[in-house]
């Protein structure tokens, strides 16, 4: 199984695998998501240490059955050879209400098949009011016209 576009990137596919990986995660759908990432994946997210496309799954269930309203915008960053860095932003209500947005970095490497081998990701929730939100596409993948983290000053 390939998952393209496949390393070495170029500017144009790197952004396609943003975006495929943005869509996907706005999905929220575990084990779709976790497919995208090899059986053997090694994720740091935050300060949680996740081996493996189960424990990604599992990990994924457990974000968003607390993560209501998940909407997540990725932004290219940087690429080289099989390596690409994101920065996003995702808006999110808690279990009381409460809105925040998370802004994060990513760092990528991908196996020669296109799936991702490594995944690192730093993030901050920053709790906002709900006049402050600027996320408001239906559920599902962000549509081509919304704009993005740097139209939005984010």
């Amino acid at each position: 199984m390939t998952r393209p576009p496949l390393p070495p990137f170029s500017e144009e596919t790197a952004i396609q695998k943003v975006q495929a990986a943005e869509d996907g995660w706005n999905s929220r759908d575990p084990a779709k998501v976790a497919l995208a990432y090899t059986k053997d994946c090694i994720w740091r997210n935050r300060s949680e240490f996740i081996v493996g496309r189960t424990e990604i799954e599992a990990f994924l269930t457990k974000k968003w059955e607390t993560e209501h309203q998940y909407r997540l915008i990725k932004e290219l960053w940087a690429f080289t050879d099989n390596r690409i860095a994101v920065r996003f932003a995702y808006e999110w209500q808690n279990v009381n209400g409460q809105w925040f947005r998370s802004y994060g970095n990513e760092n990528w490497e991908f196996a020669a098949d296109g799936l991702m081998q490594r995944r690192i990701a730093s993030i901050n929730d920053l709790a906002i009011a709900e006049i402050d939100r600027k996320f408001f596409w239906p559920q599902g993948a962000r549509p081509d016209d919304y704009p993005s983290l740097s139209d939005l000053d984010l």
